[in-house]
This record gives structure tokens, sequence and C-alpha cells, in this order.
């Protein structure tokens, strides 16, 4: 039997052992956090319509139709109108054929990657990809073929290696959610289609950020979809609410209604939650500002902290991280910042590589230009006193 108390204590001892702690306020630019109210640099809620109004609006008055619940998996009775509109929303966002919506991003990265490969498969997959794709592929029982990160000579030697295989599939994130780098896509695709491998590519933090539209990865590289590639993505991070969903073509969309298993034994997602997804998704497509402000707002931040000599390692995205590579120099410097009035989250192992410890800030949109001036002062104020190097 796990003795839990030794387990725990020895991961208090590497400064490892985590503890939650609880926000008593609404997801937004301010929250309150054990009576303190700190200024939020942790959130992916990258375009600040997690408190939206408009997005409560939809979701309160589609609860008052439809209920709080939808009582059952999608292929029971849980398939509301309100899926039907919002797959086909995100699939002409995403400007693929079909769309399916699953409950949480994680869910769906289980139960795309399980129905897409097997023991017979393989799969070739970045090193800094999502713990929920490594989850995948392990369950797939595909093989597991991991290339350095963003490293397309390494892919292709592996491609070379491989090529006996009959079901091939490339999976990358396509921004980074601890680097806030960007994969090479239009050399993932070339791979794709030289090697006949399927394409996909979590979208999760690229979707409402990327792009001239905010399409994600795809328009960002201006490269078009097809049906080598397929787009997963969330509703929880610039979309601002909750769930899954993953875009390609209507034969391969209609092969996971039959085969992905978190999709056919899960409760449907809550009407509500696709109505306030749809309103995110209009607001996207009406007002280019927002995603405007964002990225200006994550390029002053990530200015100020580098010349503060702080390593944002190459971070091009609302994603910056702060390297400060020990567990317990990370907590502290975490710890510091909340004192001055700034949340910014220390991320350690198992989460990030052994020596890769860092703060992970993340920028809203609607965080003010004082904002991102207070914390870059405060990031002066830690860094005088720290021993954290670039």
């Amino acid at each position: 039997m796990i003795n839990f108390k030794e387990e725990l204590a020895a991961l208090e001892a590497r400064g490892l052992r985590r503890k939650m702690r609880f926000v008593s306020s609404a997801c937004d630019r301010y929250i309150t956090i054990e009576g303190k109210k700190v200024l939020n640099f942790c959130s992916n809620n990258y375009l600040g319509l997690a408190n939206d109004k408009r997005l409560k609006a939809a979701a309160i008055s589609t609860i008052n139709k439809f209920g709080v619940g939808t009582g059952a998996s999608r292929l029971v009775s849980g398939s509301n109108i309100l899926h039907k509109r919002l797959e086909e929303k995100l699939a002409d966002f995403k400007r693929q054929e079909a769309c399916l919506v699953y409950p949480s991003g994680y869910s769906a990265n289980l139960g795309i990657i399980s129905a897409l490969a097997d023991r017979n498969s393989i799969v070739f997959c970045d090193r800094l990809n999502h713990a929920s794709i490594i989850d995948g592929i392990i369950l797939s029982r595909a093989q597991l073929a991991r290339y350095p990160h963003k490293d397309i000579n390494a892919l292709e030697e592996l491609l070379k290696k491989n090529s006996g295989y009959k079901n091939k599939l490339i999976i990358s994130d396509s921004v980074f959610s601890m680097d806030g780098d960007i994969a090479p896509l239009p050399e993932l695709l070339r791979l794709a289609e030289k090697y006949d491998c399927l394409l996909m590519i979590d979208e999760a933090h690229a979707t409402g950020v990327l792009g001239k539209s905010g399409r994600g990865t795809l328009e960002h590289f201006g490269l078009k979809a097809n049906k080598r590639i397929i787009q997963m993505g969330t509703l929880s991070k610039a979309l601002g609410g909750l769930g899954g969903f993953v875009c390609a073509s209507r034969e391969l969309i209609d092969y996971l209604v039959n085969r992905s298993r978190s999709f056919i034994f899960s409760t449907a997602l809550p009407a509500a939650l696709c109505a306030s997804a749809l309103e995110a998704i209009r607001i996207i497509e009406r007002d280019g500002n927002q995603r405007a402000r964002l990225l200006s707002n994550a390029d002053f931040l990530r200015a100020g902290l580098n010349s503060l000599g702080f390593n944002t390692l190459e971070s091009q995205t609302p994603i910056i991280p702060i390297l400060a590579k020990e567990p317990k120099l990370t907590m502290e410097l975490s710890r510091r910042l909340f004192e001055e009035g700034v949340f910014a989250q220390g991320i350690r192992p198992p989460t990030v590589p052994e020596g890769l410890c860092r703060l992970r800030v993340t920028v809203m949109a609607t965080h003010t230009k004082s904002d991102l001036e207070f914390v870059i002062d405060k990031f002066r104020k830690i860094r005088k006193k720290s021993e954290v190097r670039s």
C-alpha cells in the first residue's frame, strides 16, 4: 500500500508539493484570493471574456430556457440544438468541413487520439506537447516517437525510419502552453504530405489569439485547412468558457462520433456553455481590437521583463515564461509577487522538465498599460532581492 504521508513529505522536501488556492471572485484582470485583491497574471482568459457581460447574458438566457445540465451523453438524449449550432459555427470559423464538441479539451485529446491510433499505428510527438496528448497516445497503445522540441530535421529522420507503418500521425501543440512559442506548422504540414501522415494540431492557446481574424495557427501562417489536417481546440481559454472541440473532414468527424470513447461515454456539455462559446466567437469575428490589444500587451510586458534581464525563452505569444530553474526559488518568487499584489503561479515538474521551473506569466487584452507597468516594477523589485539569473 502507498504510504501517502511519506510521498507527500518527499514532494515537500523537493519543493514540488502542490496546494490549491481558492478564488472568491470572477476570473478577470483583478481576482480575490484568500481575501487579497491581486492582479491576475496567470489565467488563460486571454481576451478577458470569462467575465464578459455578453457571454454571461447568453449563458443566463440559455439556462432559463434549457436548464443547467443536459442529462445524458450526446448519443442518448444529451444532444441539444445549441451543440449543432456551435459545431457548425466552429467548423466555419476554422474553415473545415465539420466539428465535434467535447466536455473538455483534455477529454477531446484523449478521445481523438485513442480513436485515430491503435497498436499498429505510430504517433510522432513534440517533446513539449501537452500532457493530454501524451495520455491520449498512451491510451491508444500506438508506438510513440518523440522528437526534440520543434526539431524538423529530427522529425524527418524518425519519419524515414518508421515508414513501414500504414497509419501515421504527427501531433503538435500549435502554441506551447508553458513556453509560449509557436510550432513550425508549414514544415509540419510539408512532412505530413511527404510521408502521408495525418497532422493534428492542438489549438488550445491559439484559437482567438493568432491569425488576422483569430482563427489560429493556420491563418497565422497563411495556410488553408484540408482533409489531412485535424484542428483540436478548447472553449476554455480565449473563448472564456469550458469545453473542447475538433474540426476536420466530415468523414473523420463522423468516425469520431462512432469511435471516440470520451465523446460517447461523457455527459454532454451544458447548453449554456455552448451559448457563451457562440457569443465569444461572434465577438472575436467582429472585434479585432481585443486581439490587437492582447498582442500589444504581451509585447510590452515581454520587452519590459527582458530589459530587466529575465529569461523569457522564445515566447512569441501572451504566454511569457520567467525561467527560475529551481522549484523552491520559483515558488519564492511567486510568493513575493503575491505579497506585492501580483498573482503569477510557479510551474514545476512534472509540468515542465527538471531544471526548467518557471513563473508562467500570461497577459490579457483587458490589462491596462498601468497594470503592465505595475507588474514590471514589481519584477524589478523582487529581482534585486532574489538569486534568479537569466
